[in-house]
């Protein structure tokens, strides 16, 4: 197994495989040294070639409730009324300042992702 620097989409493709078929390898074995390092390189090929955009704060918060398997009832804790976590989920509210650390502190949704400026609707009258 040689290490090489991994410089086009053919070498990332190669590494994958290789990261796959090292998957299960016994820690401080040396099959295990070599995955720790070729998955740093295919970390660093991502980072610099496959961007992946952040996402909005309301799909952020959605997505977090989902893969912790919480509810809108869990967020009405930590936002504060049922009405106010409403009003945000469904844009016609902005976060504000408390939410976005309370929603960082309790759900551990990235500040950055929390701050990014997203379009709201206007309520039904």
């Amino acid at each position: 197994m040689k290490l090489r620097p991994i410089k086009t989409e053919l070498d990332y493709q190669n590494a994958l495989k290789q990261i796959e078929k090292l998957f299960d390898a016994e820690p401080n074995s040396p099959e295990y040294d070599y995955l720790d390092i070729l998955t740093t390189l295919v970390e660093v090929y991502e980072q610099k070639n496959h961007h992946i955009e952040a996402p909005e704060p309301i799909s952020a918060i959605r997505y977090y409730l989902e893969t912790r398997g919480l509810s809108e009832q869990d967020l009405k804790t930590i936002i504060g009324t049922e009405e106010q976590t409403q009003a945000i989920l469904n844009r016609q509210q902005p976060l504000n300042l408390d939410i976005i650390r309370s929603l960082n502190q309790n759900l551990g949704i990235p500040a950055e992702i929390l701050i990014k400026p997203y379009s709201l609707t206007q309520a039904s009258k």
